[in-house]
């Protein structure tokens, strides 16, 4: 028996809307497949890039030497110094951003009417618009010579502490943010349960609300730090660009990503070791980024089992 029109028209309804839903499906692959494409081709092009250096350079000493001169004669290969430098002005910007932006975070999701809310949201997220090198000239000009009138005289021009304090002001709304969302995502009703026990509004803020937040607040951390060890124009600007081994946040040094925009503005030849050091430094970077973001996932992934 032949089917009716009715039976064809709804036969080819449901395949044009298979192959819509195959298509999308398709679509939604290949923007994945994509984002996952793009950061091994940049692992690959550094890895490559990096092996010419390491052909000549031993990776014990690129590792664990203690000079970086790769530009002089004789060249030094080692990266601690740049390292140290990365990691000293990202703990000055931590230590000034996870307090304030967690603080922050608590305010606008327990403590603020949605009106302040709606004002000072706004504002403070107002602040990762700004450019990196405004904050940058913003810690050489104001923060170097103001904590050199009032705390430390003797406070170099070039320093990591105040590019580092910057660096933490600048990070502030990306804690703020994330935090504050993943603070309004608890249940109304664990904080009814705290009230309903006696607790203050602080009590349930800081015991119940936040413990059960901590996935998401871990998560914020992490993007901090992701953030910090990358960010280049306020170290390139005011940390100075000479790589010193010191764990001294008031010393002058260089990090990582000052060192690849220093050499990149240069006229090195292609295929170089001078040049090549740039993709190792890179590496090196992209590898401590790595460590800490799979290090928060893990975090995010215990706190979510434990709340």
């Amino acid at each position: 028996m032949l089917p009716s029109l009715a039976e064809v028209a709804k036969g080819k309804g449901r395949l044009r809307g298979n192959l819509a839903e195959r298509a999308i499906e398709v679509a939604l692959f290949l923007a994945a497949f994509s984002a996952v494409a793009i950061t091994f081709s940049i692992m690959a092009l550094l890895i490559t890039e990096s092996v010419g250096l390491f052909k000549t350079v031993s990776i014990v000493e690129f590792l664990t030497g203690t000079e970086w001169a790769p530009l002089f004669e004789p060249p030094r290969y080692g990266i601690l110094p740049l390292v140290c430098g990365t990691v000293m002005t990202s703990i000055v910007a931590l230590c000034v951003a996870i307090p304030m932006g967690t603080i922050s975070a608590l305010y606008l999701s327990e403590f603020a009417s949605p009106r302040v809310r709606e004002i000072v949201k706004p504002g403070l997220e107002l602040l990762s618009g700004i450019p990196t090198v405004v904050y940058g000239y913003f810690a050489l000009i104001f923060v170097t010579p103001m904590l050199q009138r009032f705390l430390l005289p003797n406070l170099p021009g070039f320093n990591m502490l105040s590019p580092g304090m910057v660096m933490g002001i600048m990070i502030i709304p990306l804690i703020a943010s994330v935090s504050e969302d993943a603070m309004r995502a608890v249940p109304r009703e664990l904080r009814e349960a705290s009230y309903g026990t006696g607790a203050t509004k602080l009590q349930t803020a800081l015991q119940v609300v936040f413990p059960a937040a901590a996935s998401g607040v871990s998560s914020s951390y992490i993007l901090a730090v992701s953030r910090a060890v990358g960010e280049t124009m306020i170290v390139s600007v005011a940390a100075g660009l000479q790589p010193t081994l010191t764990l001294n946040p008031t010393e002058p040094a260089a990090t990582i990503t000052a060192y690849i925009v220093q050499v990149s503005l240069g006229d090195l030849p292609h295929g170089s070791t001078e040049y090549q050091t740039i993709f190792a430094a890179g590496l090196m970077l992209a590898l401590v980024t790595l460590t800490f973001n799979v290090m928060g996932h893990f975090l995010s992934k215990r706190y979510r089992e434990n709340y």
